[in-house]
């Protein structure tokens, strides 16, 4: 039997496509992740060095982040702006999905209800504020992180159902009416079926919805006055009040309040990805 001799194999050739999808990773990955870094090191610096254009602090300067937590509102702010956040997309929740389930299943209002109530989501925030304005001032919920929280579940509502509907479709009907052969009336077929069917994707809108009641400012600007009762990024402006305003300490108050995002971003993203791409392939 003649010996054999081992030819080496041939390199892989690098993908022409994969080397431009590294290129266009990294450069997203740096677009991103630069304008945070240097936040965090301004966040460092003092009040005379962040006027100067340096990229890094010669002397750290800790105390920013003390003095933000101690000697201000940020705690509250933030955890205000959770407590909005995530009440307001619950009851956005609540009632966007029998909403978009009864346009998807059953017509309701025709092809157009879909897109006249997103049209009013889509006008500036600011036409709202004197309506809204009054109807919490005489609901007795004015200043009040309650109706803060009321008015986001309420302003989102059209966006949840603009969203739900292309994962409504894209369940098979053939599930729902065995359940209604089975005697499921509508409600229950609603929590559960469909509801179940769609956890994925209701936790992925409501990550969204969430993130859009964390970050706004105008109406919580004009519907609340009392500390008991701002947001973050209310309690963020109000750095700005100064002379000369401290941005070191400006910057140390952005980067806690925006940890809450972040830890949201990687302890759900499996299902903020799971819901988003729900239904994609069959």
């Amino acid at each position: 039997m003649s010996d054999r001799i081992a030819l080496p194999r041939p390199r892989p050739r690098l993908d022409h496509r994969s080397a431009v999808a590294t290129i266009i990773l990294t450069a997203l990955v740096l677009f991103f992740t630069v304008p945070l870094l240097y936040l965090v090191s301004v966040s460092l610096m003092g009040r005379d060095e962040t006027g100067q254009g340096i990229l890094v602090p010669t002397v750290p300067q800790w105390s920013n982040w003390s003095d933000v937590v101690v000697g201000t509102d940020l705690l509250r702010g933030i955890l205000n702006s959770l407590v909005a956040a995530i009440g307001g997309s619950l009851l956005t929740l609540a009632a966007a999905l029998p909403a978009a389930w009864s346009i998807v299943r059953y017509r309701t209002g025709g092809k157009t209800l879909g897109a006249t109530l997103m049209s009013p989501w889509l006008l500036p925030p600011i036409v709202a504020v004197v309506p809204l304005f009054t109807l919490l001032r005489v609901l007795g919920l004015n200043n009040t992180l309650g109706g803060l929280t009321l008015v986001y579940a309420l302003v989102n509502i059209p966006v949840a159902i603009w969203l739900l509907e292309g994962f409504i479709r894209r369940l098979p009907i053939e599930i729902e009416e065995a359940a209604n052969i089975d005697g499921a009336g509508s409600a229950r077929l609603l929590v559960s079926i469909v509801g179940p069917l769609l956890a994925p994707a209701l936790i992925a809108v409501g990550i969204i919805v969430a993130v859009l009641n964390y970050n706004e400012f105008l109406l919580a600007t004009f519907l609340t006055q009392s500390p008991d009762a701002q947001t973050l990024p209310v309690v963020l402006s109000l750095f700005y009040g100064d002379r000369t305003p401290h941005y070191g300490r400006i910057a140390a108050a952005s980067v806690i309040g925006v940890l809450p995002v972040f830890a949201v971003a990687v302890f759900l993203q499996r299902w903020l990805v799971g819901g988003l791409t729900v239904g994609a392939v069959r």
